[in-house]
């Protein structure tokens, strides 16, 4: 099909989000699930994504990396879904911010603090996120009690933001935060989120092929 969804993926793996925003968007979709360091890194995969990593996504002859872009692509080529708010509003922009500050400042921190790389007090301004303890801070003045980030309605970002907030609560990778803990859990309890993760759960838990 010349517009055929294809998630290239591995059920361990940040291709769980993107299975979630698949699930959202209600559209048929193929996997190809892929192995690290074999078929994550053929030629044929390389063309797709010269990184060799999952998720990504092609939409027809698009191909989208990066999971907070696949997660923004799919909301806007499907804004049936009413996944995204209208361009130019307030709850836009609002969703524009933490979808990206979840993918680059709230992840820069999460991962140097796990691989044990303290930023000097005086180099901290080098750095996009100061200290793990501020995007925290960050990230739980803007679910509030019990909110959405972009408004008043479930959105991409939402998504995107609890599924990093659930990782890192699961692999305690960031420290306990009820109210961020909260937020994630309410998330991952709509229908496509669960649907999502047993299709995922299921594939870890079966042999491997052959």
């Amino acid at each position: 099909m010349a517009d055929e969804l294809v998630l290239y993926t591995n059920p361990m793996s940040r291709g769980r989000t993107v299975r979630w925003m698949l699930e959202e968007i209600g559209q048929p979709y193929r996997v190809d699930l892929l192995e690290y360091d074999t078929t994550m890194k053929t030629p044929a995969y390389l063309a797709i994504n010269p990184m060799g990593k999952v998720p990504a996504l092609t939409h027809g002859s698009t191909v989208v990396t990066e999971a907070s872009a696949i997660c923004a692509y799919l909301a806007d080529a499907f804004p049936q879904a009413g996944l995204a708010p209208a361009p130019g509003s307030r709850e836009r922009a609002a969703y524009y911010r933490w979808l990206f500050f979840a993918a680059g400042p709230f992840e820069a921190a999460v991962i140097d603090t796990v691989l044990g790389l303290e930023v000097p007090a005086d180099r901290r301004h080098m750095t996009g996120y100061g200290s793990l303890q501020k995007t925290l801070d960050a990230l739980e003045g803007a679910v509030g009690a019990g909110g959405h980030l972009a408004g008043d309605r479930f959105t991409a970002a939402d998504l995107y933001v609890a599924s990093q907030v659930g990782f890192g609560i699961m692999f305690k990778t960031i420290p306990d935060r009820p109210l961020l803990a909260a937020y994630a859990r309410r998330m991952s309890e709509r229908p496509a989120a669960r649907r999502a993760a047993e299709i995922d759960d299921a594939l870890m838990a079966a042999p491997p092929p052959g």
